[in-house]
């Protein structure tokens, strides 16, 4: 079983705060939980290609092309405020 100090030490990585009697209730949780994982060590993982992600695809991005967008004053013309050919907007930083 694990002990409190790695209990102490999870919770200070996940940056919360438990009392003592909260301790002693996940010691035996988090042993449990290791315990489950550590049973991964005994499968075979020989030949088995890593994957980033279980299913293979290619880019499926298209080709950026550039082209003509709309012209300023017809994107701004239905803007509630404009400032010099911008967007105003209410200040969000104090």
């Amino acid at each position: 079983m694990i002990d409190l100090h790695i209990v102490e030490y999870i919770a200070r990585l996940a940056r919360i705060e438990v009392t003592e009697p909260e301790k002693e209730a996940l010691r035996p949780q988090l042993s449990r939980i290791l315990e489950y994982i550590d049973q991964l060590n005994v499968l075979s993982v020989e030949g088995i290609e890593p994957t980033k992600e279980p299913f293979l695809r290619e880019n499926v991005f298209r080709e950026d092309i550039a082209k003509n967008s709309e012209r300023a004053e017809d994107i701004l013309k239905n803007a509630p405020a404009v400032t010099d050919n911008h967007f105003r907007i209410p200040k969000v930083i104090g």
